[in-house]
Formats: structure tokens, C-alpha cells, sequence
């Protein structure tokens, strides 16, 4: 007699890149937001310790436009300044050449509130179609559907509810990154230790966000 699928035994958890990625961003008034700053960092599933770095690292800063410039309230949150991005590359630049060299094979993306990042990937998807059209797991979800009671599901109170080391550059893209990274790890283990999530198929259903970009492609077809 089997017992109930285990989320480590999954083919479709163990062959998939889970891509983190988080962006720092400004937004004008009466445009939607733009990005500044981006970062991202590749996990997969080793058995016996969870997801681990793949090696794939990225993050670049951004020159907005001129229209959405770097303001002394996102300097004070971030500490990125205008002249950091005066210099720096476009988000179609970045973003073709983050989408050029993302892991191959199977991807999903996840982010802590990720409508934020799809929305971004979603503005720029003619320059990062597979980042795009890639589904996002949603850490904040995932907290909310492992841990019901938690006060809050943002990521400084799931910091502190779990005892993650709270990153000094706190607000800049990598440093976010990093720590959604561990906040996901231990949010595994948990859904590893139940009988409720024993699928890559099962986090997705209460956590998972589907691409825009693929939305839209479907429909297109209709």
C-alpha cells in the first residue's frame, strides 16, 4: 500500500528552476509603475536539502524614463539615487538579456506578491516572452495557506514570524530576492512535512499565478 504522494518525490517539483525574482520600481503619476532595479536567482530540489542554488544569479539596475525619475522618497526606501541608473541600461535591455539567460527547461517563477512582478514582466513581455508567459508561485499565498493564522502575510512580518535574518540593504532587489529565497525554502519544508501538498500541482493550485502574456495568447486564439 502506497502512501500519499511526498512533494520530494514529485518529477515535476524535481525537474523545474524556480526562478525568484523581484524588482524595485517607481511609479509616476498617471503611468504605471517602472522599473529601477531588478534581481533574480535560480533554485532547484536536491534531495535531502531542499531547493538550492543553481548558480544563477542576476540583478542589474535600470535607467527609468524620463518621465518616472528616481525620487528622494524611493532613495530613502531603496537608497538607489538618480545618478546610480543615470548610466544604466533600459528595462527592455535588461530584461531580454535576463530572459536570454534564464536556466533552460522547465521555469516557474516566485515572487512575494507577485501580481507586482507579473504586471512588470507582463508591460514588457515583447522583450522577455518566456519570463512572461512563465507562471509565478506567490510566497505570500503560500504563508497564507500553510499558516492561516498569521497576522500578516507581508514580507517583513513573515521575516519576523519565521525568524529569517532581515537583510541590512532590505528594499534593494538581490537583498529581497535572497530572502524570499529562504522564506520559500522554509515554506517547502512545511508543505513537505503535511500529506496536503504532495505536488508541484498542489502549491500552484493555492498559490500559483498565471502569466498574463499566456492568458493573452490563449485568448488570441479564440
Amino acid at each position: 500500500m502506497t502512501g500519499p504522494p511526498r512533494l520530494v518525490d514529485d518529477p515535476a517539483f524535481a525537474n523545474t528552476t524556480l526562478l525568484v525574482i523581484d524588482f524595485e520600481a517607481t511609479t509616476p503619476a498617471g503611468h504605471r509603475p517602472q522599473p529601477v532595479e531588478v534581481a533574480a536567482l535560480g533554485l532547484r530540489h536536491v534531495p535531502g536539502h531542499g531547493p538550492q542554488p543553481t548558480g544563477f544569479r542576476s540583478t542589474s539596475l535600470i535607467r527609468p524614463p524620463d518621465f518616472a525619475p528616481v525620487t528622494s522618497a524611493m532613495t530613502r526606501t531603496t537608497g538607489i539615487r538618480p545618478q546610480d541608473v543615470a548610466d544604466a541600461r533600459t528595462v527592455d535591455q535588461v530584461l531580454a538579456e535576463l530572459d536570454a539567460t534564464v536556466p533552460a527547461g522547465p521555469l516557474l517563477l516566485v515572487a512575494q506578491h507577485a501580481p507586482v512582478e507579473a504586471s512588470l514582466l507582463y508591460d514588457h513581455r515583447d522583450h522577455c516572452p518566456r519570463l512572461a508567459r512563465t507562471p509565478l508561485l506567490d510566497t505570500r499565498l503560500l504563508a497564507k495557506a500553510l499558516h492561516p493564522l498569521l497576522p500578516s502575510f507581508g514580507l517583513d512580518a513573515l521575516i519576523a514570524a519565521f525568524g529569517l535574518p532581515r537583510p541590512a540593504d532590505r528594499h534593494r532587489a538581490m537583498a529581497d530576492v535572497d530572502v524570499t529565497a529562504l522564506l520559500l525554502r522554509r515554506l517547502l519544508t512545511d508543505a513537505a512535512a503535511g500529506t496536503r501538498y504532495g505536488t508541484l500541482a498542489d502549491l500552484l493550485a493555492v498559490a500559483g499565478r498565471e502569466a498574463r502574456a499566456a492568458r493573452s495568447e490563449q485568448q488570441s486564439l479564440f
